[in-house]
């Protein structure tokens, strides 16, 4: 599968969404933003993380299309957030003329169903056909019917629960891609995915147990806490694993109104993001910041992470020589880095509307 494959229409109507440029990576940075997940891992296997998701049940689902946000600064690699619905996967790898990650996919897939066969899936988001990334999710059907798996696109309204299983359209299903940002399935519109869920009545990936241990912002808080006499010294990761995360992982805190003074004149070397967000949404750089928002950001629930800024890349752009911001994503599963993709911007955070930016592949140096 290749770009080609996708509906001319769609692209046109979002240029932004593939760069043209790619991105050199040296391979040293690749191999510490492996290691740095690898050490994340190991802490989130831990039964004491594992206890952050008290009353989740989950299955032997692992959580796909897990991804990790880096920032290369020039102290190395820096985490800034795990997300467990990523988007881009399946179109960062056919940008990069990958099939053999492609059918990695489908067989993570397949490998989240157990030991059950896995013979039809829906990917659910609310009004999909409205989704910046509805491109990807065309791709991905293509992708799965392919290699003999039926699979549909649908609204979570559209989904029933019926004789102990959940349906689409009159086909049982065997599993569900959630790409719903309601992480928790608390809304309504969820009700048929969140009981599907609970009751085993299909697999649903990634799903609230997912997000509780990988993506809930307040997670990096425990991770970046790496000091001797902290608590990840107390479970037993050992002092190479702390030493790791600490060199990866900007330093994070919690945000509360008994802190606001501090918080403030700091500001300018924090970026504060929602404990429950995605996508950027509400998140500011401190330096941008003003004083009515911060009364917001005090008031919400929030963390503020130890600005990390992008490295940026050359790029030309209607014959001119243009930087642009960049990130580097890690689609991770079960621990093991299955793409790294460039995502190439101007502004604060990634947005996909910048000329020559977008999905950049990359390449090792």
């Amino acid at each position: 599968m290749n770009l080609a494959d996708l509906p001319a229409d769609l692209l046109v109507e979002r240029p932004h969404l593939f760069s043209a440029a790619t991105v050199t990576v040296l391979a040293a940075d690749l191999a510490a933003m492996r290691e740095l997940v690898a050490a994340v891992e190991s802490v989130i296997a831990l039964p004491a993380w594992q206890s952050r998701a008290e009353g989740l049940t989950g299955g032997e689902a692992a959580g796909v299309f897990m991804g990790y946000d880096f920032h290369l600064t020039p102290i190395g690699p820096q985490l800034i957030e795990i997300n467990t619905n990523a988007g881009g996967g399946v179109l960062a790898a056919m940008q990069a003329g990958r099939d053999d990650v492609l059918d990695a996919y489908v067989a993570m897939f397949r490998a989240e169903c157990g030991g059950g066969a896995l013979k039809a899936l829906a990917l659910v988001d609310v009004q999909p056909e409205t989704q910046y990334l509805y491109p990807e999710f065309l791709a991905f059907r293509q992708l799965c019917e392919r290699q003999g798996i039926s699979a549909a696109i649908c609204d979570p309204a559209d989904l029933v629960m019926c004789h102990g299983g959940l349906w689409h359209n009159g086909t049982q299903l065997d599993l569900v891609y959630n790409r719903v940002t309601d992480f928790a399935l608390e809304q309504d519109a969820q009700v048929m995915m969140r009981e599907a869920w609970l009751q085993g009545a299909a697999v649903v990936t990634p799903n609230p147990r997912h997000h509780a241990l990988y993506a809930d912002k307040r997670n990096l808080v425990a991770l970046s806490d790496t000091s001797d006499d902290g608590q990840l010294a107390a479970w037993g990761v050992d002092a190479a694993t702390r030493g790791t995360l600490a060199a990866g992982i900007p330093r994070t805190e919690l945000v509360d109104a008994t802190r606001a003074d501090d918080l403030w004149a700091r500001r300018k070397q924090l970026f504060f993001k929602p404990a429950a967000g995605f996508g950027s949404k509400a998140t500011y750089r401190g330096d941008k910041v003003t004083r009515r928002v911060f009364d917001e950001i005090i008031a919400g629930s929030y963390v503020a992470q130890k600005l990390a800024p992008p490295s940026v890349v050359a790029v030309e752009v209607n014959g001119e020589m243009t930087e642009l911001k960049a990130d580097f994503r890690n689609y991770v599963y079960r621990g093991d880095v299955q793409l790294v993709a460039a995502r190439l911007y101007q502004g604060q955070t990634t947005n996909f509307r910048t000329r020559g930016g977008g999905f950049a592949k990359v390449l090792a140096a």
